[in-house]
């Protein structure tokens, strides 16, 4: 016996197959789902569509968790460096305008700048408990420090409300965790600065300025390359330590939103006037960046390819259904079904496979993304280990960011790829000839 269904049958078939309705009717999908029902006797077929849904949930589920968990590390990191380093940096004549002043505040005021901050920026080197080595010292206006989000909240508020009043009877700088680990100091301790370039004189740039100062707080900006290698200190102590009085060296600022730089650089240039440069962080951060893009474009790719390499197994599967369903197709045919609707019944079959596995994957991807640090940390207390070391990594938890458009493609990459699968097997059940398949049966 056939799996035809019961109106499937010659008198009555003959009828209903003809007057059926257009592509993918009702008999049509019917038929396509009683096939894909598991028998005994053609068990082989149901192992390799339910093998065939369970590689294609897991590659969906792998692609969309790698992706976010990228997405989430890029934009975590990102966002550190960009917090400590600012988005755009405007340099030339309008550091040395007699109305630089008025420039700044007209460059706070534009559409999406959230601040724009004056520095001086030098090298140095740093000498504390027998240790020494060399750094960047950046002068900054103490009420700018709050622009500096990660560096900002990492303070203690006391050691916040004392750069730059003096405390502790002298001039006091703030430094990163990394650095005072280094050089063992702690809050309230000495340490001295040296710079190869000093204040003008009579007798020109003397030089080898050296001057210590005193630990005021210790910063944790997220990134430890940055807390190694940064001194902060107040603007007008810097002016004077490295010879620039009344000078700046860049005006940093910061826009709202980091990804939408582009759209922000004509106004800034227009308000920074003739002469002025300026930059942003993608030019600075070049090679990062490009870094970033590769390896994101490379893993894609990759991962990619086992969503493509999962959807395989439909062929094997159809190919099986197409095999020990030849007498129905032959009667179907006989009956006055077409070879497109054959076409369709098989790729039907085949693509309810992709499509239920594509749907089960990306359920299975969000909920895993969503909820990774509730997972991460039932893992540890069951396991009674540290997965994710918060000292080394100044994170707590697996960062994940679910990007919709990495979604969307994903489901259009599985689905396509499942469409395809299925279509070739199906194109040759429909190109099966009735009088031959009725032959040999």
């Amino acid at each position: 016996m056939t799996d035809l269904p019961a109106d499937a049958v010659p008198d009555r078939a003959r009828e209903r197959v003809g007057k059926a309705a257009g592509p993918f009717s009702a008999w049509e999908l019917g038929l396509a789902v009683r096939y894909l029902r598991a028998k005994r006797k053609e068990g082989g077929v149901a192992l390799i569509a339910g093998i065939s849904f369970v590689g294609i949930m897991l590659a969906v589920f792998v692609l969309i968790a790698v992706m976010s968990i990228m997405a989430g590390f890029r934009a975590e990191l990102l966002g550190r460096m960009l917090s400590f380093n600012g988005h755009m940096y405007v340099q030339g004549q309008v550091l040395n305008a007699d109305d630089r002043e008025q420039r700044l505040n007209a460059l706070v005021g534009l559409p999406q700048v959230i601040s724009a901050t004056p520095l001086i920026e030098s090298a140095a080197m740093f000498r504390a408990g027998g240790q020494v080595t060399g750094g960047l010292v950046r002068g900054i206006r103490p009420g700018d420090l709050d622009s500096m989000t990660f560096v900002h909240a990492s303070l203690d508020p006391a050691d916040r409300a004392r750069f730059g009043q003096g405390a502790y009877g002298g001039d006091n700088v703030l430094i990163g965790k990394a650095l005072a680990q280094q050089l063992g100091v702690n809050v309230g301790s000495p340490i001295t600065l040296y710079s190869p370039t000093g204040a003008d004189s009579a007798f020109g740039n003397l030089g080898g300025q050296e001057k210590t100062y005193i630990v005021g707080g210790i910063f944790s900006s997220g990134a430890a390359d940055y807390d190694r290698a940064y001194i902060f200190m107040p603007l007008e102590q810097a002016q004077l330590f490295f010879g620039k009085e009344g000078m700046w060296d860049v005006i940093e600022i910061k826009v709202t939103e980091p990804d939408r730089v582009a759209e922000v650089l004509q106004p800034v240039q227009r308000t920074a006037g003739p002469g002025s440069l300026v930059s942003d962080w993608r030019n600075r951060l070049a090679a990062f960046w490009g870094a970033l893009q590769v390896e994101r474009v490379a893993m894609s790719i990759i991962l990619g390819m086992l969503v493509v390499i999962a959807t395989l197994n439909i062929i094997s599967g159809i190919v099986m259904l197409v095999k020990n369903k030849t007498r129905d197709i032959a009667v179907l045919r006989t009956v006055g079904a077409s070879p497109a609707s054959m076409l369709r019944v098989f790729f039907v079959a085949g693509a309810a496979i992709g499509v239920a596995g594509t749907t089960a994957g990306i359920v299975l991807g969000l909920v895993f993304c969503l909820n990774i640090a509730a997972i991460q940390h039932f893992l540890e207390g069951l396991l009674g280990i540290q997965l994710f070391n918060a000292e080394v990594y100044m994170l707590d938890a697996v960062p994940a960011l679910v990007d919709p458009w990495d979604v969307f493609w994903v489901a259009v990459l599985a689905m396509g790829a499942s469409c395809l699968a299925s279509f070739l097997p199906a194109w040759r059940a429909s190109r099966l000839d009735p009088v031959e398949a009725l032959r040999y049966e």
